[in-house]
């Protein structure tokens, strides 16, 4: 499908809670450098060529968003999302006006630093791929299985191993028939390519940078924040 064809809507899941982070508010609405982590996401994703719209999922009692400058974005749209990740995803996939001509590319809100680059690479991929595809992280490091009591029981093979990020990137009416299936069944979904996989559709790995992390925990703010502060510096060293 050529360039100026394409419709690409990204879809961004962010009705959680994020108790790990121990904070005053989830944790999308932290601020880094005078911006919450959500905006530095949303504006990142809006500033790639391809991205025209945004829908975010939220909690219907999210006191926050409204408060944002992101929320007169007109190339914004806010939905309700639900308990689960799928159920979000799910919601924000209702909201595109063309499911069959349309691509989604599904990103977590507390991926700020994610590459146009990147972007650019997945969507090149995922739209020429039958089922789509994920940004993954090859595995690095030696990887241990234990067992209930936290005494290993086998070194892993880390060939061929990957860390699933995001953006994921599928037709979106192939995806919302996915997720309903795997909600229905009661499945494990814990991304958009899981749901895939649960009705025997394998999408493709694109190998992504180290550096797109997902905030999750206090000690990853430090990075991120220079992870940020790198980037910028880079688009104005280019200008």
């Amino acid at each position: 499908m050529p360039e100026n064809t394409l419709s690409i809507v990204a879809i961004v899941p962010a009705a959680g809670v994020g108790s790990r982070m121990q904070a005053d508010r989830p944790k999308q609405y932290l601020t880094l450098q005078n911006k919450t982590i959500l905006e530095h996401t949303v504006h990142q994703l809006l500033a790639h060529p391809l991205i025209h719209r945004v829908i975010i999922a939220l909690s219907e009692q999210d006191p926050y968003f409204d408060s944002l400058p992101l929320s007169n974005d007109p190339r914004v749209t806010r939905v309700c999302g639900g308990k689960e990740r799928a159920d979000s995803v799910l919601s924000g996939l209702n909201a595109v006006v063309e499911p069959h001509n349309t691509f989604a590319l599904v990103h977590d809100a507390a991926r700020p630093n994610v590459s146009h680059q990147d972007i650019s690479r997945l969507i090149d991929t995922g739209v020429k791929h039958p089922v789509g595809a994920i940004l993954a992280s090859p595995v690095k490091d030696t990887m241990k299985r234990s067992n209930m009591s936290g005494e290993i029981t086998q070194t892993v093979d880390r060939e061929k191993l990957w860390h699933a990020l995001t953006p994921q990137l599928f037709n979106a009416e192939q995806l919302k028939m996915a997720l309903e299936h795997g909600l229905k069944t009661g499945a494990v979904i814990t991304d958009e390519a899981s749901a895939m996989e649960n009705i025997d559709r394998f999408p493709s790995i694109v190998a992504g940078r180290s550096d797109n992390i997902k905030v999750t925990s206090p000690e990853d703010l430090e990075l991120m924040t220079f992870y940020l502060s790198k980037r910028d510096f880079q688009e104005t060293t280019d200008v």
